[in-house]
């Protein structure tokens, strides 16, 4: 895949700018990597908070070196260096995005037209549309890059129409099982709980469900999407999202490409592409030595993802459950996990027992590491597209506890549609709860799910090989920015 060196004005130069969160970053990390192999010249624009935090976890310069057209540039998102950048406070960041960011970007491309240095391509992330307002403005090309699921995407393209038929906004929280009809692809099967979280709202004008549906409508003016998924697992939900946006490529799984584009390239020189190169916390690998003392198939992984958090009470719930259940474990706690210390903060002496005999928790994992070993029967995620994808790829049956967003409806399509898992959402975070869901999840129903799992993550293997779709995809990405770029001379 790799090509003879070019003048460097010869070469595409290629800008891609994530979404300030780690789940975008991780997936357009990725894309960066198999761009560079495919011959381009790549800025990976970060937000300056995220940059510093990239490089205080990572050695990431290191792992780039391999490619002298790549390097990382950051820009301000306009907030102090003390805001807590969370969940809650997800409004802030958005504005200060479009109120600050997108001067400074617009700034940034002219400045580099004056340093004969000029970027040719744009990927940016599709929930940063204002990029698209200013490579219309400069007359450069641009993509939009949706990390999320395909059928994540339709959902939010849909609002209009779920509001149109009245399933938006959100009268009666105890109707959450009402049937959803208005969404295409998914009719038979969606429900209400089943929509992104973010549109449990009373009213239609609030302002993220306002923010949602414009950014979603707004990603339909680029010229093309990509997305990390493939044919054969949201085939049908592609096919109306085609409707709306005719030139999609689809490159997933995308860590499973770029691992199948790095073994066939004929340099000889190592080089890393675990989800550990893109993290934003310092990844804890002791985790690995403990795993290959555990027999095969007997550990529950659990992962509540970058943003999740839980009080301590509801903490200390899912630990007595989980150590009730009998189940060897490994789990992630982030150290910003916990929102609020309950009880003192304190962990009875009978979990901590409990876990050194049959668990391992630590505050960050190398996921896909981990998720590929083989002590691993299970993972209780928080059905985020990078977890969901990862589980796939390795064969490991899922136990779905969504927390936010798309993660609603992604974890009815791994329970419903692909049968790889369990759908757990709006359950309690109470004990009993927490033990029985593990327990039939690990003694009954992880055999039926292993051979859905396997199947599935075989089709993902095939599409990111030679010849499959997903790889495919990917030449016709870069042959369509190299001929995009040309015409921008």
């Amino acid at each position: 895949m790799e090509e003879a060196p070019k003048p460097e004005n010869q070469v595409p130069h290629v800008l891609l700018f994530p979404y300030p969160g780690q789940g975008h970053i991780n997936s357009m990390m990725k894309l960066a990597q198999l761009l560079c192999l495919g011959g381009l010249r790549v800025t990976f624009l970060n937000t300056q908070h995220n940059h510093d935090r990239l490089l205080s976890c990572n050695d990431v310069h290191s792992v780039f070196s391999r490619w002298p057209g790549f390097r990382f540039r950051a820009i301000s998102d306009g907030l102090p260096a003390e805001h807590p950048r969370s969940l809650e406070r997800f409004m802030d960041l958005w504005d200060s995005l479009n109120d600050n960011t997108k001067q400074l970007f617009r700034e940034m491309l002219i400045s580099g037209r004056r340093e004969s240095d000029a970027v040719t391509f744009i990927i940016a992330d599709g929930s940063l549309t204002f990029t698209i307002d200013v490579a219309d403005e400069l007359g450069i090309p641009a993509i939009a890059c949706r990390t999320h699921s395909a059928c994540g995407f339709l959902a939010y393209l849909s609002i209009p129409r779920l509001i149109e038929e009245g399933d938006l906004p959100f009268q009666d929280e105890a109707d959450l099982d009402r049937e959803i009809r208005c969404v295409p692809g998914m009719e038979t099967f969606l429900r209400r709980r089943d929509l992104p979280s973010f549109l449990r709202a009373k009213e239609r004008t609030d302002p993220i469900v306002q923010l949602l549906m414009t950014e979603a409508l707004n990603t339909c003016r680029a010229s093309s999407l990509i997305l990390n998924t493939f044919e054969d697992l949201e085939g049908p939900i592609l096919s109306h999202l085609r409707c709306r946006m005719p030139t999609i490529y689809t490159i997933g799984p995308i860590h499973a490409l770029l691992k199948s584009k790095l073994a066939d390239s004929s340099s000889s020189t190592p080089i890393t592409c675990s989800s550990s190169t893109s993290s934003l916390w310092r990844v804890d690998k002791t985790c690995m030595s403990w795993l290959d003392s555990q027999q095969q198939k007997s550990i529950l992984y659990i992962s509540f993802g970058s943003y999740a958090t839980v009080t301590h009470d509801e903490m200390l719930e899912f630990w007595h459950g989980l150590v009730n259940s009998q189940t060897p474990f490994l789990w992630v706690i982030r150290p910003d996990s916990i929102a609020g210390k309950g009880k003192g903060g304190k962990i009875p002496v009978e979990l901590e027992e409990a876990t050194k005999e049959r668990g391992f928790i630590v505050e960050w994992a190398p996921q896909e590491e981990v998720l590929a070993h083989p002590a691993v029967g299970g993972f209780l995620t928080h059905s985020g597209w990078n977890s969901t994808l990862e589980s796939i790829l390795a064969g490991v049956p899922m136990i779905c506890w969504p927390f936010f967003a798309e993660q609603q409806i992604n974890s009815r399509f791994v329970s419903e549609v692909w049968e790889v898992g369990l759908d757990m959402k709006d359950r309690s975070f109470d004990r009993e709860t927490v033990e029985m869901m593990v327990r039939e999840f690990m003694n009954e129903k992880r055999g039926e799910l292993q051979k859905s799992s396997d199947k599935i993550a075989e089709l993902a293997r095939l599409c990111v090989r030679e010849g499959g779709t997903s790889n495919s995809n990917l030449e016709r990405l870069i042959e369509d920015i190299r001929s995009a770029s040309l015409r921008m001379d």
